[in-house]
């Protein structure tokens, strides 16, 4: 019988996955899975369950009050968990920490397969997952330690989820406790994760997308176009991927390769350093045409260190632009700022 993956991401960042039998309810499968979603009646009559589907298909049955749920609410896509029975994979926005809801943050071990130098911009890690392969929503990251430190750095996935081979692009830092690390380190060697975490990943695709990455920002954007190809996603996507020097363009290649594999797929690349021979100069709010806003009708997605962030937001401030929805995440070279 068919299973649904169910991904429940609550307030404090953490996300964790749980699988909803044929024909079961959200509550009953979030606590087999040792989770207390908030609860009360488990009735449809208190409300204390509602929490908000952003994606995926469900029934919510008519065994429930309006004072529970009203039609509004339904409209804008609130849910009661005791009540909904999803009727594919589903993401579901739980207004509470996973403290308050008993979860732990997931954990598990992986072993590095492949480390690869680009300049001196960025390194790409491989590694292979030891058990399970993680299961977390493209843009997502993770919390790696860094051994022999007693610290970690935070790092979204550049792969797509489900797999047991995972991928990290890292900003190259001299003198970083993860690039030193990785200068010094072989294959085979092992590494612990925490997570997944964090509100920055796709959203059902349900009109044209504009991506706009600086940096090592790329790499949910690689995990992102992995899905919608993987999809086959119909809509326009547009990428605009920003760096400051010709050597901090990396992995192009791969981006390159989504043409073939998505019919509606463009990129470009914009260089900021003023001696460059690139024929794109300057910040991606300077290449950003007109068709690619869509007059709004367009979700934009954002990642990249904190001043080209504030850039594009007072670029939209300032131009009028509304898009339909604006998910952006801000990050620094030895932290990760993770913000709705």
């Amino acid at each position: 019988m068919a299973s649904y993956n169910i991904a429940l991401n609550f307030e404090d960042g953490v996300t964790r996955l749980v699988t909803c039998k044929a024909g079961e309810k959200v509550l009953d499968a979030a606590f087999r899975a040792k989770i207390n979603l908030p609860m009360d009646c488990s009735d449809g009559v208190c409300g204390t369950c509602k929490c908000r589907a952003e994606s995926g298909l469900y029934d919510l049955g008519d065994d429930y009050i309006e004072d529970a749920l009203s039609v509004d609410e339904k409209k804008n896509g609130l849910v009661l968990t005791c009540q909904m029975v999803p009727e594919s994979d589903c993401v579901i926005a739980v207004p509470a920490t996973s403290v308050a809801c008993k979860t732990e943050q997931g954990r598990f071990t992986a072993t590095v397969s492949k480390i690869e130098q680009h300049n001196d911009a960025a390194i790409v890690l491989e590694l292979d997952v030891d058990a399970t392969a993680p299961q977390f929503l493209p843009g997502q990251y993770v919390n790696i330690d860094v051994p022999g430190s007693g610290q970690h750095r935070s790092y979204s996935f550049s792969s797509a989820p489900g797999e047991s081979k995972i991928s990290f692009l890292i900003k190259r830092i001299t003198g970083g406790v993860m690039s030193t690390w990785l200068d010094s380190t072989q294959p085979n060697n092992k590494l612990e994760l925490t997570g997944p975490f964090g509100s920055f990943y796709l959203r059902a695709v349900e009109r044209p997308l504009l991506l706009l990455a600086g940096g090592t920002g790329l790499a949910p954007f690689l995990s992102m176009l992995e899905v919608l190809a993987r999809t086959n996603s119909q809509q326009k996507v547009h990428l605009i991927y920003g760096v400051t020097r010709d050597l901090d363009l990396v992995q192009v290649e791969a981006i390159e390769a989504y043409m073939a594999r998505l019919p509606n797929f463009s990129y470009a690349t914009v260089v900021a350093e003023a001696d460059s021979n690139h024929p794109r100069k300057g910040w991606v709010t300077q290449h950003m045409p007109p068709e690619a806003l869509n007059d709004g009708d367009v979700d934009v997605y954002l990642c990249g260190p904190p001043p080209m962030v504030d850039a594009v937001r007072k670029h939209f401030d300032d131009n009028g632009v509304k898009p339909n929805s604006f998910h952006y995440e801000k990050f620094t070279p030895n932290a990760t700022s993770r913000t709705p």
